[in-house]
């Protein structure tokens, strides 16, 4: 089957634009961007800019194409809470049935703020689990932790015997496979922090065997995140698949597989198929290695659920020439976003307000934050913009706002949530007052 593409120059699902007005002057039309059935024009004069946006919509809908891809397996999609880890997010998501990856204590007093019974369809994962983190799941019966390391395995067991609780466990396992995405965010291999090597694994295991509060429920794998060819999840699975028939020929009781996240969008540089189709392929990757297992699958997407649902709205400041160099400087910053600067990040720009014939320009898109590294794009391409016009930075839903920071002393951007009609603010625009109150 041959799959078609998404153009670099298609709005992902929720986002679209609509014909506003006809010029007096002449028969030219003006759209605007809307996210489902609202103007962002309308929400910058209610909320100034930056805002983050998000469409309930386009949230559901991905959802509802990850579930209908692994309709045929038993599954459970947890998704991963530090791609967007807001409460009303977790709400919606929990609403519809998920589970939730953590990494944290502080993520996982979200998901217990959201749905207490949330917990049963927890899993926690992260190198670095400390034990205020292991009893605080462990108090609230959590799913499954996934154990990174001998010596946290001891931690987990000492926490576990303290409580008198059994716990469920997977030990996650480093399968060496590389995941071809920016080496910030590659997990998959002996070089990085992640895991058990998956040929020590047995002998790791065979330490819980016998152990009175710890019981060994699964095998946990997760080799990056941004990955665009599901290849290399066909090829963990399949190191996996081998793992746990190897567990269970040892006694070990193998119920689940978490074969964590990590699935790609496309951020508008027209790189992938059209994500039904894209998602299909994913799930066949992950489930032929594992048929005739008999095995639970966890799922642990967060980017692919939340990043094409979520812009960042800004506006323009000024326009700057250095020599030949253009620059167009907007109100956002790398401490709003920082994506572009910290992976060099690709994202579209695409202004709110736009005419069919507008003249483009290749400009720097760049913040107001004293640091060079300050941008949201170089050398792009984009209609030209006036001072005071509107941009809308596409796909920003996963890792913008749980990224953002108060460098430079300057308040995070208020979120909104937008379904159909109806606007709600999720995350109230930050104060210098918010940004100095914990200082003595």
């Amino acid at each position: 089957m041959r799959l078609s593409r998404r153009r670099s120059t298609e709005l992902a699902a929720g986002f679209s634009y609509r014909q506003a007005s006809r010029s007096t002057a002449s028969s030219e039309s003006t759209s605007l961007l809307y996210c489902d059935d609202v103007a962002l024009t309308s929400l910058k004069e209610k909320y100034g800019t930056p805002f983050y946006v998000y469409s309930a919509s386009a949230i559901r809908e991905r959802l509802s194409v990850f579930e209908r891809a692994f309709r045929k397996v038993p599954h459970t999609i947890c998704y991963s809470v530090k791609a967007n880890s807001n409460l009303h997010i977790l709400k919606l998501l929990a609403e519809h049935g998920c589970g939730f990856d953590v990494v944290s204590g502080g993520e996982l007093a979200r998901v217990l703020r959201v749905q207490r019974r949330a917990a049963k369809n927890v899993v926690f994962s992260g190198v670095g689990k400390t034990y205020a983190d292991m009893a605080a799941a462990v108090k609230a019966g959590i799913l499954l932790f996934n154990v990174e390391s001998e010596s946290e395995l001891g931690v987990l067991a000492q926490c576990a015997q303290r409580m008198k609780r059994t716990v469920s466990i997977a030990m996650r396992v480093n399968p060496d496979v590389s995941a071809k995405t920016h080496p910030y965010i590659a997990t998959g291999l002996h070089q990085h922090k992640f895991g058990i090597p998956i040929e020590e694994a047995r002998s790791t295991y065979a330490r819980v065997l016998g152990s009175k509060y710890l019981r060994v429920s699964g095998v946990s794998v997760h080799i990056g995140s941004q990955i665009t060819d599901t290849r290399p999840f066909g090829q963990a699975m399949e190191r996996v698949a081998e793992l746990v028939r190897e567990l269970r020929a040892d006694g070990h009781g193998i119920d689940y597989v978490d074969a964590g996240g990590g699935l790609g969008i496309d951020y508008g540089n027209d790189v992938l198929p059209r994500f039904p189709d894209y998602v299909a392929a994913y799930a066949d990757a992950l489930v032929r290695p594992l048929r005739n297992l008999k095995i639970h699958l966890l799922l642990e997407p967060g980017r692919f659920i939340i990043g094409p649902a979520g812009a960042l709205v800004t506006c323009v400041l000024y326009h700057k020439t250095n020599n030949k160099k253009k620059f167009i400087v907007v109100d956002a910053g790398m401490n709003d976003f920082q994506r572009p600067a910290l992976y060099n990040a690709y994202h579209g720009i695409v202004p709110v307000a736009t005419r069919s014939e507008r003249e483009r320009e290749l400009v720097d898109v760049v913040g107001p934050v004293c640091e060079t590294g300050d941008f949201f794009a170089r050398d792009r391409e984009i209609p030209v913009v006036q001072e005071h016009d509107l941009l809308a930075i596409m796909d920003a839903g996963a890792y913008g706002m749980a990224l953002a920071s108060n460098y430079n002393s300057r308040p995070r951007p208020p979120e909104l949530l937008v379904d159909k009609k109806r606007v709600k603010l999720i995350r109230r625009r930050e104060t210098i007052a918010d940004l100095i109150r914990a200082e003595l």
